[in-house]
């Protein structure tokens, strides 16, 4: 039978600093194999989560197993099955992309033919291998996220943390680091990702959304845009979108007018009737002669949920 002990398992995961509370009795499991994301704005605990996951920073309460390993008492030997990647670049900008890795390679503890041949295999793995002589602080910023993955990946960790990784990043950059973070989880590797990004959420096989230092929803992309949501969102599709902006944003029963895509995504207080909605765009269309197109339940995006689950819990 295959192994189903997770390389990460974190339960009741808290940080105090003084009275704070950055991180709140958190859960998180992630497979061999698995894509795990913590979603969160910033400022929810996330980089004080994954610090402490990858031992840089003892938890005040909790338990913390990586590759097996209990974190917290033999953080030494857990750390040598672990990549990370920072979200700021933290190689050397004055070496080439090639002499930073053979020294990461040297750092943990790679020599000889077995740490060349690791270099070679992961400059190929990243597509760097046509920069090996370009001085790291010259590369593009995506380029450079590649190095601090390569670097991560030389000693072939069990496990990958990435902090913010395409923070910063043009969407292009931002697509082609995901399609290599999907090539090293077919490894088996195990990743733990923090973003803010919704769009990058989606890419994530599993998601906790966390707020305020806790863990309020957790589930597949797609367990959490089947939630319900507690307020309804309409969409309004109209040549005469920005008028009809400005008007539906004094209307009682709305709670919130997105521009979205050429559209307008229409968020009703919870009591709200869809029905006095559409009374009032029909009667606004007809007495300014404006054109309605459609105007239908919106499908619900990842950040629906996440501004529902938020509210929620702030009430």
């Amino acid at each position: 039978m295959p192994d189903t002990t997770p390389l990460i398992l974190a339960e009741d995961l808290t940080r105090r600093f003084g009275a704070f509370v950055a991180v709140d009795h958190i859960h998180v499991t992630v497979q061999a194999g698995e894509v795990f994301g913590l979603l969160g704005a910033n400022g929810a605990g996330k980089t004080t989560a994954i610090r402490m996951l990858c031992g840089m920073l003892p938890p005040s309460a909790g338990r913390i197993r990586v590759a097996d390993i209990d974190m917290v008492r033999h953080a030494r030997r857990a750390r040598s099955q672990i990549g990370y990647v920072a979200q700021r670049f933290s190689l050397y900008g004055d070496l080439t992309v090639e002499e930073n890795l053979s020294l990461q390679g040297g750092l943990y503890g790679l020599t000889g033919a077995h740490r060349q041949e690791r270099l070679e295999a992961t400059l190929q793995l990243l597509n760097l291998s046509d920069h090996r002589a370009v001085m790291a602080g010259a590369l593009p910023l995506g380029y450079k996220q590649r190095l601090g993955l390569a670097a991560a990946l030389l000693h072939q960790p069990r496990v990958l943390f990435l902090d913010e990784p395409t923070s910063g990043v043009d969407p292009m950059a931002r697509q082609r680091f995901w399609e290599l973070i999907y090539d090293v989880a077919d490894s088996g590797i195990g990743i733990l990702v923090t973003t803010h990004y919704m769009d990058e959420a989606l890419f994530c096989d599993r998601l906790a959304l966390m707020q305020a230092g806790r863990i309020v929803a957790a589930g597949t992309p797609d367990d959490l845009l089947r939630r319900p949501l507690p307020t309804p969102i309409l969409e309004l599709n109209s040549p005469d979108a920005v008028s009809f902006e400005r008007l539906a944003q004094d209307w009682p029963e709305v709670r919130e007018v997105i521009p979205h895509a050429g559209q307008l995504r229409i968020r009703l207080h919870a009591d709200a009737d869809p029905a006095t909605l559409r009374a009032r765009v029909d009667a606004a269309a007809a007495e300014r002669q404006w054109t309605v197109t459609a105007l239908q339940p919106a499908t619900p995006e990842l950040e629906d949920v996440f501004v529902a689950v938020l509210e929620d819990n702030d009430s």
